[in-house]
């Protein structure tokens, strides 16, 4: 919470840009990089799309959610890191294990997984959005293996199937020790208590949701822009705060996704908020079959040249100049604002000196502040 308080603050320090031509000074201030800081997150999505999108084949994409129930939420906040990583492993064998049957694709498949952890009034709701190639490579890698065109795989199966690898991994975490109980969780720390909390999960419907495909990748890479780096919420979705009071703008989705307001204590808004920092180095957005990084040079550089084999465009290196422009050119491509233009003349704006960061953040943390070009 320092961090996003005191981002972009003289907290941070930050610098004096001057015109060249006109002698026009600036101040910029340092942002705090936190990636759970909603002001941090722009530039970030642009240099990660920036290297991603090569790697985008020219197949349709289908977009699956994979979410736990809510049962489960008490043990995922006090086991953040082993659920999430129960979660991400269910959900990848799950869809690599379904398609690669042969009653339903025969071939393996590419995703993107992203983790969010919260739903529109903020609260905790872990789910796994993925992108998914609609089509994957044979197993003898010959060919390139189509999917339906409106229709990606059985919502049922991948439930059925995603409930099952779930439950057993939960059920080896904590035979081995694990799986930590507290709070509203402790219970579960005895078996009997525990052997009725997995048989009552078994006997769920459990939710996996198959939208549409996307129209093409230019889609692809929209979506992607707007999940990958979102926090809980944005600046944009606070309408007010007055008397110890937040509200914020949240769609309605049991009454047919209105737009509603919802206002709660400032104390209620933080913990919220505070629901949703995940563990230390914990990686949010991972690469699962054709994509996962070992495949990148290999089978997904053999499919993209099955699928366009006259021109099929080489992968970047990732020392390639195009995928490490500064900043302010990132921000230039996505939105056409030049943050390195004069305003008063035709000059271009140059870094002169630097601004220390105030005492307040140094005896806060005994280190000094990142420093980041910020706009």
């Amino acid at each position: 919470m320092r961090h996003i308080a005191d981002c972009r603050t003289a907290a941070l320090g930050g610098h004096v840009d001057e015109c060249s031509s006109c002698g026009l000074q600036r101040i910029s201030y340092n942002s705090c990089r936190d990636r759970h800081c909603p002001k941090c997150q722009s530039l970030a999505r642009a240099g990660w799309l920036e290297a991603r999108l090569q790697r985008l084949l020219p197949v349709p994409y289908f977009h699956v959610v994979f979410t736990i129930p809510d049962d489960l939420n008490a043990l995922a906040l006090g086991n953040k890191r082993l659920v999430f990583d129960c979660l991400f492993n269910a959900a990848a064998q799950t869809l690599k294990t379904i398609a690669k049957d042969e009653k339903h694709l025969g071939a393996d498949i590419g995703f993107t997984a992203v983790l969010h952890t919260w739903g529109q009034n903020i609260l905790f709701h872990p789910h796994l959005h993925c992108v998914v190639t609609g089509g994957g490579l044979s197993s003898d890698g010959t060919r390139w293996v189509k999917g339906r065109q409106r229709f990606f795989l059985p919502v049922r199966v991948l439930a059925s199937l995603f409930r099952g690898k779930l439950l057993a991994a939960l059920e080896t975490a904590r035979t081995t020790g694990k799986l930590h109980f507290g709070g509203s969780t402790a219970e579960l720390a005895h078996d009997v208590a525990w052997n009725q909390f997995r048989d009552r999960l078994y006997r769920k419907d459990w939710v996996v949701y198959a939208k549409p495909p996307f129209g093409g990748p230019g889609q692809v890479f929209a979506y992607l822009g707007r999940y990958t780096h979102r926090v809980a919420i944005s600046n944009h979705r606070i309408t007010n705060f007055d008397n110890g009071l937040v509200s914020f703008a949240f769609k309605d989705y049991a009454d047919g996704c209105h737009r509603k307001t919802m206002t709660v204590g400032a104390l209620e808004f933080l913990r919220r908020f505070l629901l949703h920092v995940l563990p230390q180095g914990f990686t949010r957005i991972r690469h699962f079959g054709l994509l996962a990084g070992r495949n990148v040079t290999t089978k997904l550089e053999h499919s993209r040249k099955l699928l366009s084999p006259a021109g099929a465009p080489t992968l970047l290196s990732a020392d390639d100049p195009q995928l490490k422009r500064p900043w302010s050119e990132l921000l230039l491509q996505r939105t056409g604002i030049d943050v390195m233009a004069c305003p008063n003349c035709a000059g271009r704006f140059s870094r002169t000196f630097e601004i220390a960061p105030s005492s307040r953040w140094i005896h806060a943390t005994g280190t000094d502040p990142p420093f980041t070009d910020t706009s």
